[in-house]
């Protein structure tokens, strides 16, 4: 199979696959997959640290990954980047035959 992708496409890849690249980014992913949720929120259910948390959710923002709103002092983040999830469940069911 032959994959043809232009200088753009490759950044937009490259940085989708970097959203991926550190397990704290994963288990943020994880804890958001099914719904919203504010940053205090995953804090709770991750056992992070609010600014390590915050970090790591501007950079799956940046990447496009996860969209925020705001509802007065609290941000909330949820998943846009449903075919990265896909991903993530077909990677999970790969490392499971090993």
């Amino acid at each position: 199979m032959e994959v043809t992708l232009n200088s753009s496409e490759l950044e937009t890849l490259a940085n989708r696959f970097r959203a991926l690249a550190d397990p704290t980014r994963l288990q943020i992913l994880m804890t958001i997959c099914n719904q919203e949720r504010s940053v205090q929120d995953i804090c709770d259910r991750t056992g992070l640290h609010q600014g390590n948390v915050s970090k790591h959710l501007r950079l799956m923002k940046d990447a496009g990954v996860v969209t925020c709103r705001r509802d007065s002092v609290w941000r909330y983040y949820r998943v846009i980047d449903t075919d990265l999830l896909t991903f993530c469940n077909f990677a999970k069911k790969s490392t499971n035959n090993y």
